[in-house]
């Protein structure tokens, strides 16, 4: 069994930077995806960005909409995924969830996770 817990949400305003934590625990992962998804009301849960780790190589995906603006990076010691997101936007603001899962997969889908963080509220004001 895997924990997930996320940490890093808050307010800033537009144009601003947070770093999110998501740290597993539980078990030891070796080859796993880690996955960024966000939900803002009324909408469906959205694909934000994933990292895969095969033994030492990590592969990293991002949605278009947060494509050089947001970066996912991991620290193996501490067990923990970041996701770095700069130039913030009103429309980044939502309920960020982290997600994991062992095996490698492309990551895109909710639906590819078994593991899930409670969420951390990101709210971007303009």
């Amino acid at each position: 069994q895997v924990q997930l817990v996320e940490s890093g949400g808050g307010l800033v305003q537009a144009g601003g930077s947070l770093r999110l934590s998501c740290a597993a625990s539980g078990r030891t992962l070796t080859n796993y995806i880690m996955g960024w998804f966000r939900q803002a009301p009324g909408k469906e849960r959205e694909f934000v960005a994933v990292l895969r780790s095969r033994w030492s190589d990590v592969t990293t995906d991002y949605s278009d909409s947060v494509k050089g603006r947001f970066t996912v990076s991991r620290d193996t010691a501490r067990n923990t995924v970041y996701l770095q997101m700069s130039s913030l936007k009103p429309e980044d603001t939502a309920v960020y969830y982290c997600a994991g899962n062992l095996g490698l997969r492309s990551g895109h889908a909710p639906n590819e996770y078994v593991y899930w963080g409670q969420g951390t509220q990101v709210t971007v004001s303009s």
